[in-house]
């Protein structure tokens, strides 16, 4: 009778005077019986060089990082679509990480391998090792990335190097018995292919022991020819089950899930009761729903009955909540989990109390220029948090943003959001094309051309002008564009002459990221940030003890002035 589960056994085993300075990192994940089914099994190894003094960080972080991101990919996603969007994601988080440190940098070869079914899926870059056994055949899997300069060898590709990488990728059928070694470049010049064969098989019914036999006998072969062997490591997988062959699925659980019917309240659904209807458009339906076991309230989102399964939002649909998910900000809305299996296509949001701003805006049209500065901060950070996770929002409008109670803000839709890397080469405006363009959007959406950061930075300019004066800042409203030569006709109409408390310098900040040509406009956002925190009269922190030390100076030079005037006096 055929196997149904994978079945898969490792071992490890590291050469180091200290593990906590080693710069290799490895680890294995093999999850419960649905997720292996759904995801596979993962194992990764990274390894920074060893000048970098954030070694042991950098290959720490490539691993966690790639083993908690890919098992919360949408389930829909195929293996080497949930890999390579998450390591796309973490070479641009790494990369702009390295840019703040002064010494070192979240740089690291990593190789990582995905057994799923039948199949292996391996994703590589840089110079990290994987080979396979099977038989008395030992072959190399991985490629070496590497140039030498000065007598030593440096990876010519690695995570975190680049803004963008390319990753090998190698797609290979698994038999039973497969033995696949995960070790790092300095084993070079040390084991032959012989080595490993006769090792493995000799401790092939304990792996940590083949692996430690390995590192080892690396460890002696290198001494004997004089150079160091302190910085080895070995990982070592078996394919000791294959589940029988199928022709099902199961990575397209939820891409396969129906579109939730119309609903209305009262009705229950999945466990959940329907409170209220909060919006329907012509892609989204979104409803307030309770959890009828914890009765937890929460916003249920879903594609609107209408959409065809070729449609393109619903397919970017399927990303929002994984995308949403990687961001951790009090002013992001927050995704949740569901109590129990989906029937249906939707994902689940916080519930917040409180109204649109618009909603709010209406309702105190007295509020002070503070009250109104303190929320525009709140939304600029809600979009700095995005664009830390390279999300672009795209949408951002005085609709799309909620206020408590207590004044609190939380960005709360994400229709139209794009992942930069994870939405590969495509061109972000056209979802937002097929949502529709808005008031508050920015010209090159209209135009054609190519969006990013600043993009965002505008549409929040246009909404915080909205709420300090009521107005729009032009007469024709960008969505409204046909032709560049329409730019134009954008006159730029200063805050000031509607709403007088405004400084000039604020007016100018506000002129210059609402500026029709994307380039012109702040070159980071958080520039933008500081002059809407000025008026609040809160000046960075870093600048307050150099006003200190000027004061404290200038009062010991009085000190010694008044001390030479009265030595002149006393002679």
């Amino acid at each position: 009778m055929a196997h149904a589960q994978l079945l898969i056994s490792y071992g490890q085993a590291f050469v180091a005077p200290d593990r906590r300075l080693h710069r290799s990192s490895m680890s294995v994940r093999l999850p419960d019986a649905q997720l292996l089914k759904v995801k596979g099994g993962c194992a990764v190894i990274s390894d920074s060089i060893s000048r970098n003094t954030l070694a042991k960080q950098a290959g720490d972080l490539s691993v966690r990082g790639f083993l908690a991101d890919y098992y919360s990919t949408p389930d829909h996603w195929d293996t080497k679509t949930s890999a390579t969007r998450v390591l796309r994601a973490l070479n641009g988080w790494c990369y702009s990480q390295s840019k703040h440190v002064k010494e070192g940098s979240f740089v690291s070869s990593l190789s990582a391998m995905v057994f799923r079914e039948r199949e292996a899926h391996l994703f590589h870059m840089g110079d990290t090792l994987v080979f396979r056994l099977r038989g008395a055949e030992f072959e190399q899997l991985t490629r070496d990335h590497v140039t030498d300069i000065g007598g030593y060898r440096y990876p010519s590709r690695a995570l975190g190097m680049d803004g963008s990488v390319d990753i090998d990728y190698t797609h290979l059928p698994l038999k039973q018995g497969d033995f696949f070694v995960f070790t790092t470049q300095g084993v070079r010049g040390t084991l032959m292919p012989s080595d490993y064969v006769r090792l493995i098989r000799q401790n092939a019914s304990d792996l940590d022991a083949a692996c430690e036999c390995l590192a080892s006998e690396a460890k002696q072969r290198a001494q004997d020819r004089g150079y160091g062997g302190d910085q080895f490591c070995f990982q070592l997988l078996r394919i000791d089950e294959l589940p029988e062959e199928s022709e099902d699925h199961p990575g397209l659980i939820y891409g396969d899930l129906p579109i939730p019917p119309e609903l209305t309240p009262g009705e229950r659904f999945d466990g959940l009761e329907v409170l209220s209807v909060l919006s329907r458009n012509a892609q989204s339906r979104v409803y307030r729903v309770r959890d009828v076991h914890s009765e937890r309230e929460m916003v249920m989102k879903a594609p609107s009955p209408e959409l065809s399964l070729r449609n393109a939002y619903l397919e970017h649909f399927l990303l929002q909540q994984w995308v949403v998910e990687r961001v951790n900000s009090p002013f992001v809305v927050k995704v949740m989990q569901s109590s129990r299996p989906r029937r249906y296509l939707y994902y689940l949001m916080q519930h917040v109390e409180g109204e649109t701003l618009r909603q709010w805006a209406e309702r105190h049209p007295q509020a002070s220029l503070v009250q109104r500065l303190d929320i525009a901060n709140q939304l600029g950070k809600a979009v700095q948090a995005l664009h830390h996770r390279d999300i672009i929002h795209q949408q951002i409008t005085p609709d799309n943003v909620l206020i408590d109670p207590h004044g609190k803000l939380v960005l709360a839709d994400f229709s139209a959001c794009h992942m930069r890397e994870v939405d590969g080469h495509r061109h972000s405006g056209e979802l937002l094309r097929q949502i529709g363009f808005n008031e508050h959007t920015a010209p090159e959406y209209a135009l054609g051309d190519s969006v990013g950061r600043r993009s965002d930075q505008y549409s929040l300019a246009s909404t915080v002008y909205w709420l300090l004066t009521g107005a729009l800042p032009y007469t024709l409203t960008p969505n409204r564009l046909r032709s560049h030569t329409d730019l134009e006709e954008l006159s730029y109409r200063s805050a000031r002459t509607t709403n007088p408390e405004i400084s000039a310098e604020l007016d100018d900040a506000l002129r210059r990221a609402l500026d029709p040509q994307r380039a012109l406009r702040f070159r980071r956002l958080s520039e933008f940030l500081h002059a809407l925190r000025v008026p609040l009269g809160r000046v960075p922190s870093r600048e307050e003890p150099r006003q200190e030390s000027r004061r404290f100076w200038q009062g010991v030079a009085g000190i010694l002035l008044l001390l030479l005037v009265l030595s002149w006096l006393l002679r």
